[in-house]
């Protein structure tokens, strides 16, 4: 039987295959963008894991919208207007799907920036959806081209993460947050606010989410999976219920609702009282492995390579002289330290400046400076490997 061609042009993820590779225990693996196991709330999750024996009506089906208790809880823990509702995913990025299969058409317009997340990538991917990708500043997206975008383009939807961006660890300015939610109630345009790492900041207080400044016109994802576990598989997505509603029509034909126990589970661990305890635990301790991560870059890569300072999140953006990156990382895995390649996060891959996304989360401080030592050796043989090649033209 033959697949389906939207399917048939979406290439296989490369950060799956090289996760596969990383799982080798001699190998140091900053790829995958994986919270550390012992931050998972274990302890907290206990008096609820024990009281859900008794309660049997969350092992019943459930409603496709979520369970009742977490989402009236989410209502006033996310403070959402009286316009927006709230609706439970198996983990956000179900949410991204569910919104790509309602609202998006083949050839449908879509605005990313470039470079962004893959995931996305794949999921606007596997509808048909003409992605359209704008330049990133320091402080967020290039704001006269997103403009002439929307003017020129009018597309359906732009797609963004605006704390700590995946792949680069931007974290948008305030004022780039007021213009873009500016330029998509001006232009009609419906923003997809993907929030995942958003409790993940080390320093200064949170700024405003984007949907903030134009809730009628966004739709919001959030994921528990960075600051509870990923295993629990529940995201949320919020925002006005003219937006929701043909999500949770969708869902309800896809798996007719996320696991309920699951949901209660999760709301025991945000209802809490250490709960806010455990965020700043877990700030803490990624704050102090980015820290490594970030002087070991400075002191031991080759001149030529930029590190990105970032204020939260899990990633470290790299940019190197020019050289393959994916022949870099592949020399770089057969030398035990997993790394992605900037090409994976665009869309176009020739347009790819070449860079290196590096996470710090799921390492020791001894791993993280032992894999940068083998990182700026095998990255100077291949730039050494390049620049003869060079001479000799």
């Amino acid at each position: 039987m033959e697949i389906a061609h939207s399917l048939q042009q979406t290439p296989s993820s490369y950060i799956r295959e090289i996760l596969a590779a990383a799982s080798d225990k001699n190998v140091i693996s900053l790829a995958g963008g994986l919270p550390d196991e012992k931050t998972f709330p274990i302890d907290l999750m206990k008096p609820m894991l024990e009281k859900l024996s008794e309660m049997p009506e969350v092992f019943q089906y459930g409603e496709t919208a979520g369970y009742a208790p977490l989402l009236s809880f989410l209502r006033d823990y996310f403070q959402l207007p009286e316009t927006h509702m709230a609706m439970a995913c198996t983990g956000s990025q179900q949410g991204l799907d569910l919104i790509a299969r309602a609202y998006v058409n083949p050839g449908d317009k879509v605005v990313m920036e470039a470079p962004s997340y893959l995931g996305a990538m794949q999921v606007f991917g596997l509808v048909q959806a003409n992605i359209l990708s704008i330049p990133q500043t320091p402080t967020g997206p290039d704001l006269n081209a997103l403009e002439t975008c929307f003017e020129q383009e009018s597309p359906k939807m732009f797609y963004a993460v605006p704390d700590f961006h995946n792949p680069t660890g931007i974290c948008w300015s305030l004022e780039t947050r007021q213009k873009v939610a500016e330029l998509c109630t001006k232009y009609n345009v419906a923003l997809i606010e993907d929030a995942p790492y958003r409790e993940l900041r080390f320093s200064d207080e949170a700024l405003p989410l984007v949907s903030d400044f134009c809730p009628q016109h966004a739709i919001v994802l959030r994921s528990f999976s960075k600051i509870a576990s990923p295993g629990l598989r529940i995201g949320i997505v919020t925002g006005k219920r003219q937006y929701l509603e043909p999500l949770v029509k969708i869902k309800q034909g896809a798996d007719l609702h996320s696991s309920v126990p699951m949901q209660a589970l999760l709301l025991g661990l945000l209802q809490h009282p250490d709960f806010d305890q455990h965020i700043d635990a877990i700030r803490t301790l990624y704050k102090t492995r980015y820290d490594v991560l970030f002087a070991s870059l400075k002191e031991m890569l080759p001149d030529g390579c930029e590190v990105k300072n970032v204020d939260g999140g899990m990633f470290i953006w790299v940019t190197l002289p020019e050289c393959d990156t994916f022949a870099l990382a592949k020399s770089l895995l057969s030398n035990g330290v997993a790394v992605v390649p900037s090409p994976v996060f665009y869309a176009d891959h020739s347009k790819a400046a070449s860079a290196l996304r590096l996470n710090f989360t799921n390492a020791t401080p001894e791993e993280l400076i032992n894999a940068v030592a083998r990182l700026a050796a095998g990255l100077q043989v291949q730039l050494n490997a390049s620049n003869q090649t060079l001479v000799e033209a």
